[in-house]
Parts: structure tokens; C-alpha cells; sequence
């Protein structure tokens, strides 16, 4: 049995490399992590880019929309100097030439990888049905589609997904504001089937033990963002969770397992 809880690589191993670009999921791959965490929204041409940002502004330095730019021009954009910048321990030559990648490049990149991939949808309310669109044409022959959880924010994301591949996961992405609309946590799990998510994917200071054990009656696994402290290795086993996104899938993993 894989031993709990899961780790995955947020946006790759990002405290390792610059976040969601191919050095940092062959960090992650190469980390052995249990599954791989990273954002996805659409470029001007209608092709799904990989990236966390709205603006290029903190990873590129330039300060224009990521929807105003095409995939190629994307692919063209340094997103990974800064991170030389930032942690001058982890620093590479290498990671100046880390470009926007395409969703298509990521799968490829993962098509041998046998953990689980969590993709975040970042859409606004327009954007929704085109980025579910692109994304499911995307994933629908992918060998990693029995392996692939889809998230969101925006809830109504989720089932517009499952319209077009029924048999994918979807989580519900829950952040700590969620309180001031539903105002008690219980509630989050009635919003959550609402959407038809089968998951729940939750900020840390939403988990108590409390709604880990509704959680668990509901037969909904918990999946909380994002810890790099190694005590969150033996408060998931406490309360049940199934995974844990981190920044640093090597030292949780370490803590989780020992040396290996």
C-alpha cells in the first residue's frame, strides 16, 4: 500500500525550480512524488498554456495579460531568471531558458509518470466553457486521464468537465474566504456535491478534525494546500487526509518515509 499521505509536487518541485515549467516537473518526476499539481489557462490562440498568474509580471517581469499573448509568443518568454534571482541557493544557468509550456507539452512530458496529476483550471466567468473545452480535448485520449484530478475555483468549472469526460476526478478548490459566504465548514462538503466534485481540495486552516471526519463519512478524499512543514506528515495521518500539495516533495517525502 502507497504510504499516506500523498505527496505532491506543487507547480512541480518548486522550491527547487521555477514553478510550473518542464525543470520543475522533471524535478517533481525525478523526486519521485506521489503526483504533480499545476495550472492551466488558455493563451490568446486558444491553446492551453501552463501558468499560475493572470500576468507575466512576477515570473517574466513584463506586465501584459497571458491571455493577450499566443502560446508560440509564450513559448518565448523567460519565466525562469527570477527564480535565480529569489533563491540563489537553487539556481541554474539552465533555468533562464524555462518558457511558458503548452498542456500539451506537460502530458507529453508526464506520459510515463505513474502518479497522480492535478491540473487547476484558472478561468474567469467567460473563460470557463472555452478553457474546459481546450483542456478536455486535451485530456480525453491522454493515457493519463485514469490518473488526472481537475480543480477549480471556480466551482462551475467541474461539472462542465464531467459533461465531457464522465469518468474524470473533479475537486472542489476551497480557499480560507469560503467561511465568509458559507460560514460554517460542514457546508462545504453539501457545496461541493452540488458541483458534483468527488473531491475536496482545501487551504490548510480550513482542515479540523471535524470536517476530515465528515469528509471521510461522505467518502470524499481531502487533499490540503499548501504545507512545507513536516508536521503536516503526521497531522494527515491523524485526520485522514489523502494528500498534501508542498512546495518541496523531497523533504516531505523524506520526513513521510525516512531515508530511502
Amino acid at each position: 500500500m502507497t504510504a499516506r499521505p500523498l505527496i505532491i509536487a506543487h507547480r512541480g518541485a518548486s522550491s527547487n525550480a521555477p514553478e510550473n515549467t518542464i525543470a520543475s516537473f522533471r524535478a517533481a518526476v525525478e523526486s519521485r512524488a506521489d503526483g504533480i499539481e499545476f495550472d492551466v489557462r488558455l493563451a490568446a490562440d486558444g491553446v492551453p498554456v501552463v501558468i499560475h498568474d493572470a500576468t507575466l509580471k512576477r515570473t517574466s517581469g513584463r506586465n501584459v495579460r497571458v491571455g493577450e499573448l499566443t502560446s508560440a509568443e509564450l513559448g518565448k518568454m523567460d519565466v525562469g531568471s527570477w527564480f535565480n534571482t529569489r533563491r540563489p541557493k537553487h539556481a541554474k544557468a539552465a533555468f533562464e531558458k524555462e518558457t511558458v509550456p503548452t498542456l500539451t507539452s506537460v502530458l507529453a512530458l508526464l506520459a510515463d509518470f505513474q502518479g497522480l496529476v492535478y491540473i487547476e483550471l484558472k478561468c474567469g466567468l467567460r473563460s470557463v466553457g472555452p478553457l474546459v473545452d481546450a483542456v478536455a480535448n486535451l485530456l480525453g485520449d491522454s493515457i493519463l486521464l485514469p490518473r488526472v484530478i481537475i480543480k477549480s475555483f471556480r466551482l462551475a468549472a467541474l461539472p462542465e468537465m464531467r459533461h465531457y469526460l464522465p469518468t474524470v476526478q473533479t475537486a472542489a478548490l476551497l480557499e480560507p474566504s469560503i467561511l465568509n459566504i458559507l460560514r460554517r465548514r460542514r457546508y462545504i462538503i453539501e457545496m461541493a456535491r452540488e458541483f458534483g466534485a468527488q473531491q475536496l481540495s482545501l487551504h490548510r486552516s480550513l482542515v479540523t478534525p471535524k470536517l476530515a471526519r465528515l469528509a471521510c463519512d461522505a467518502d470524499m478524499p481531502v487533499t490540503v494546500w499548501t504545507v512545507d512543514a513536516p508536521k503536516w506528515i503526521t497531522r494527515c495521518q491523524h485526520l485522514g487526509i489523502t494528500a498534501l500539495i508542498t512546495n518541496d516533495p523531497l523533504r516531505m517525502l523524506a520526513a513521510r518515509d525516512g531515508d530511502r
